[in-house]
């Protein structure tokens, strides 16, 4: 994709990936905070980048190996791939941050998993209207797909309580 002046920040991320990527935080966070005692926010924080790192480079790996010319992965190949699957990784910023400033404000451990998840989850319907904008969607496809994203962190929400009991 070719940047122009004319090109807002969302035509030039992959929405795709900053939606999967906030989606995966959001499951971290579930898979890492039983209802009866959550992690310690700063060991959320590091699995939540540790994931994104390891989904990241894998993504990364995925891609160049699709594009590899005669069976050899290049380094501008690389480096490219890594800039384009960079949303994955970057995703799992906030709601990392949103743990780690939850607990030096104080808040229980649980209480800062709930603030990294509920991050992640506007993470996720931000990129989802992000994603709807980029394709040039009407209003009702956009809020549609924000009923989607919300249904998924609903869904993950249901399954942190049945997998705790």
């Amino acid at each position: 994709m070719t940047w122009t002046d004319a090109d807002t920040w969302y035509d030039r991320i992959d929405t795709a990936g900053a939606v999967y990527g906030s989606l995966l935080a959001a499951s971290v966070v579930v898979g890492q905070s039983p209802l009866q005692e959550s992690v310690r926010p700063r060991d959320l924080a590091l699995v939540l980048l540790a994931t994104g790192a390891v989904f990241w480079i894998m993504h990364v790996y995925a891609r160049s190996l699709a594009h590899a010319v005669d069976g050899r992965i290049g380094r501008t190949s690389l480096l490219h791939s890594a800039r384009q699957e960079s949303p994955i990784l970057l995703a799992a910023v906030p709601p990392a941050a949103a743990a780690l400033v939850a607990a030096a404000f104080g808040l229980s451990h649980t209480a800062a998993a709930w603030w990294a998840f509920v991050t992640a989850l506007v993470g996720q319907v931000g990129w989802a209207v992000a994603a709807t904008r980029q394709a040039g969607a009407s209003l009702r496809v956009t809020l549609i797909w924000v009923a989607v994203n919300l249904v998924l962190g609903v869904a993950l929400v249901v399954l942190k309580v049945a997998v705790s009991h």
